[in-house]
């Protein structure tokens, strides 16, 4: 394995929580904590900063949660503020159904 690849993470746990919900909408809080590798009340937090910041909506359904994504904003940082999450989504996304 190459000395660098532990160094640093291309995505942050913000893109990954949204990728992860973009592939299951109806996945529970453990679900995606353990799909990112982090902690539910990471998970939770990072949820709560996405359904603010206007990327995700939150339905509940008994006692379940359904997430609606908003796919017509774009990535926040001013370098990337041209390129739509849906972009973003559909790259990862599609990954994943092409190895199923």
């Amino acid at each position: 394995m190459n000395e660098q690849a532990g160094t640093f993470d291309f995505l942050t746990n913000h893109a990954r929580v949204l990728i992860v919900i973009a592939r299951d909408p109806a996945a529970r809080l453990r679900d995606i904590a353990a799909a990112c590798d982090i902690t539910q009340r990471t998970a939770q937090s990072i949820v709560n900063d996405l359904d603010q910041a206007g990327y995700l909506r939150r339905e509940r359904n008994g006692r379940r949660t359904h997430y609606s994504l908003c796919l017509a904003g774009t990535l926040r940082h001013p370098a990337d503020a041209h390129v739509p999450v849906q972009g973003l989504l559909e790259l990862f996304t599609a990954q994943s159904s092409k190895r199923v």
